[in-house]
């Protein structure tokens, strides 16, 4: 990954309806150039593009999970399978697992969390975090 990969990186962060040819004005390159980029970024792994859904949830949570070692994938598996989930990883410190999750009240949200994450296998508690507000970042990726 070099400079230019890094500028298309973060072109798409602040804007991912961006077209290719907007892309390739930005950083001063050909949109040939660009789709070549971004299918090597996407084909090696590198980034991922995904559409995040908005039905118009408005209750937000980050929740930190606290796992059985032993059925920590299988419980990322489960979590990040569900409605209503829309990120979960494998973390270091406080907790094993935060997931984000929204849904289209608290109550819901509080179901989702305590009659369908709670009962997984291998979940042992949850900490829940009501988002209050949010922004997107849009420091750099990389130093």
């Amino acid at each position: 990954m070099d400079d230019l990969d890094l500028k298309i990186i973060e072109i798409l962060r602040h804007d991912g309806r961006v077209s290719n040819a907007g892309i390739a004005r930005a950083v001063d390159v050909s949109e040939g150039t660009v789709r070549r980029r971004l299918k090597r970024l996407i084909d090696e792994n590198l980034i991922e593009v995904r559409v995040l859904l908005n039905l118009g949830r408005r209750a937000r949570t980050v929740v930190g999970v606290h796992v059985d070692p032993q059925r920590i994938d299988d419980v990322l598996t489960n979590v990040s399978g569900l409605d209503g989930v829309t990120f979960a990883c494998i973390t270091t410190g406080r907790y094993d697992m935060i997931v984000w999750a929204e849904a289209e009240s608290s109550d819901l949200l509080s179901q989702l969390i305590t009659k369908t994450i709670g009962v997984i296998p291998g979940v042992q508690r949850t900490e829940t975090h009501l988002v209050l507000s949010q922004a997107h970042g849009g420091g750099p990726i990389l130093d």
